[in-house]
């Protein structure tokens, strides 16, 4: 199962700049108009898939994340976010190559008063990526409606790219 996430880390980072290349194209407008999705803009949702990152990011490292507010925007310019984007991609695949195993548990706090929560270690990791994929394809929409073209971002593809055609350690 180890080489399975950090195949989606490397997928995910891939995924996440092809997305990121077709939201340059859009004017200001087009990148924060709303258009009826969950977080309404790409602009909202772009942030919200870097802030959950960073929750769970928090919490396999064992730490408190203070509130969370799904709904947080990070970073206002796209520039930002995007460099923010790339180093947490970096730092998901780095955190996916320390692992030596998927099994087990983490605990992190959340909530006032603090409660202390256990999870799997695989299972949240295979909700952590599933999580970024559900978003991204939601952006994919957007990017759709607002006349980008296509992106062929089922892993397949992936698997396809020099990348993605290299079997990850472990």
């Amino acid at each position: 199962m180890l080489q399975h996430y950090r195949r989606f880390a490397a997928y995910n980072a891939w995924a996440n700049a092809l997305v990121y290349a077709a939201a340059a194209e859009l004017s200001d407008e087009e990148y924060r108009r709303d258009l009826g999705a969950f977080f309404p803009s790409v602009h909202a949702t772009l942030n919200h898939i870097l802030y959950a990152d960073g929750v769970w990011m928090t919490r396999f490292a064992g730490k408190d994340t203070g509130p969370v507010l799904l709904d947080t925007i990070l970073f206002d310019d796209f520039t930002a976010l995007r460099a923010a984007r790339q180093a947490m991609d970096e730092n998901i695949i780095g955190f996916i190559d320390g692992l030596d195993s998927v099994e087990g548990t983490f605990s992190y706090q959340r909530g006032n008063p603090p409660k202390t929560y256990t999870d799997r270690i695989g299972t949240t990791l295979a909700h952590f990526f599933n999580h970024q994929t559900h978003h991204r394809g939601q952006v994919h929409m957007m990017l759709t409606v607002l006349g980008q073209p296509s992106l062929a971002l089922d892993m397949n593809y992936f698997l396809r790219t020099p990348e993605g055609s290299v079997l990850p350690q472990g």
